[in-house]
């Protein structure tokens, strides 16, 4: 373990979550001893009974407004939504699909009722999917969704050394990071894609949401393709190298590759120590075809320890370009394609190819962790900070400690604007209303077109 490990890890052990949702130390040092009794009393309740945590969650928090405008895509219900599967878990491990509803009022009820431990958002059907026993097999087919990404750290366990299986820290989320940064630039630039909802999972990864029109209308072959265009990570654990890339790189991988390139060195080489120990380095030099330089490198890198990381990177630059020269990699990049292998994103094929592929809801909460799962602004990306992410134990308390600041409150606000769970919530409102706006200004627009002829 480096230095920048051990200090990460220690700085995640040494987080005090109340701490973590206010400005100022005087505000926790203000709280009534008897209330920080009654606050630790209730979390040792809360953690062996999280049915009441989720009822507080879904009648005080969820932002039922904002959600049903979202997935309608208008104000008053249209089959975007009408249409819509909605998919339960309850606590009780009891899956429930094919739920649809009339509009969001109904939606609210449901979930107030059932107060699931999981919802999961699945496609537009033509025929309403709580119906779907009235028809054929033939007539129940999906015929819209957004196009979805999911993005877990699991699949980057080959090539983290911090965490492994669902566990992440500081260290490991910046390949979260980077995988924002690049999917998003693409959909926007080349594909001109323009509202795009990012999302954390509430554990280990990202969700991304592209709600425009044509990206709903996208049939499983389109669909695919555009997967097919982003996903250049090939192959499996048995396969050492995993990324083939040839003269000229097309735009948007040069695009890509300066993302790379700013984060190649700082996560993969320092904060990941990749070269730092054989049995790290060694799994890196299996995917250089040419066995003298591997060994080369391999016996310099165990002799000359002193050497850091950017200089032991730099020995492998120096020893491939002589040996291309030599006609043996065929004249490719290999540093540069090791570096992408290390930091490209890596693609959940299947959830994106298919249209009726459920997908974790955003503002649900994980039923591991209990955080709610958070959008994420794509301009602030780099600041995202998983660990500090709300749960239901943290919204709980923030809520107490705010009401018994405020027994006489002037005017009412929203409980949500009470707890950190308030710039979120603001972000996705805001993120809706754009749309909207935008849907409209679009419909104008064809009107005014159509009247013209």
């Amino acid at each position: 373990m480096n230095d920048i490990q051990e200090k990460a890890i220690n700085e995640i052990k040494d987080i005090d979550m109340l701490e973590d949702f206010f400005s100022d130390d005087d505000q926790i040092m203000d709280i009534n001893p008897d209330l920080e009794q009654q606050l630790k009393e209730q979390d040792e309740f809360d953690l062996s009974n999280p049915v009441f945590l989720y009822r507080m969650f879904y009648n005080s928090f969820f932002p039922y407004k904002q959600y049903f405008n979202w997935l309608n895509y208008d104000t008053t219900p249209t089959k975007s939504f009408t249409h819509r599967e909605f998919s339960f878990t309850l606590p009780s491990d009891i899956y429930i699909r094919f739920q649809s509803f009339s509009d969001g009022e109904e939606l609210r009820k449901e979930i107030e009722r059932l107060q699931p431990a999981k919802i999961d958002i699945g496609a537009i059907y033509a025929v309403k999917p709580k119906n779907r026993k009235t028809v054929s097999e033939s007539a129940f087919k999906p015929v819209e969704k957004e196009l979805v990404f999911d993005i877990d750290m699991t699949d980057y366990d080959e090539i983290r050394t911090c965490c492994s299986g669902g566990d992440v820290c500081l260290l490991c989320w910046e390949f979260m990071t980077i995988a924002i940064k690049i999917i998003d630039k693409a959909l926007r630039e080349d594909f001109a894609f323009k509202h795009i909802l990012w999302v954390y999972s509430g554990r280990r990864g990202v969700h991304c949401w592209v709600c425009d029109e044509r990206a709903r209308k996208l049939d499983n072959d389109a669909r695919k393709a555009i997967v097919n265009y982003l996903d250049i990570i090939k192959g499996g654990a048995q396969m050492p190298r995993k990324v083939r890339l040839f003269a000229p790189l097309h735009p948007s991988l040069k695009r890509s590759y300066q993302v790379v390139e700013d984060h190649f060195e700082s996560l993969v080489l320092r904060k990941m120590g990749i070269l730092d120990k054989p049995e790290t380095w060694r799994k890196l030099l299996e995917i250089i075809p040419d066995a003298d330089v591997k060994q080369k490198l391999d016996e310099a890198w165990k002799s000359q320890t002193s050497k850091t990381p950017k200089e032991k990177w730099n020995m492998l630059v120096s020893s491939i370009e002589k040996a291309d020269k030599k006609k043996r990699f065929r004249r490719e990049n290999l540093p540069r394609d090791i570096m992408f292998q290390y930091c490209y994103p890596r693609l959940d094929i299947k959830v994106s190819t298919n249209i009726n592929h459920l997908l974790k809801s955003p503002f649900c909460v994980h039923p591991k962790t209990l955080k709610v799962c958070v959008p994420i602004r794509v301009e602030e990306c780099e600041k995202f900070d998983p660990l500090s992410v709300p749960n239901l134990i943290t919204l709980r308390k923030e809520l107490t400690i705010y009401n018994n600041r405020n027994l006489a409150p002037e005017k009412k606000i929203a409980d949500y604007k009470k707890t950190s769970l308030k710039p979120y919530i603001e972000y996705f409102e805001k993120f809706v209303m754009d749309m909207i706006i935008d849907i409209k200004k679009g419909r104008r627009d064809e009107a005014d077109r159509s009247m013209e002829f």
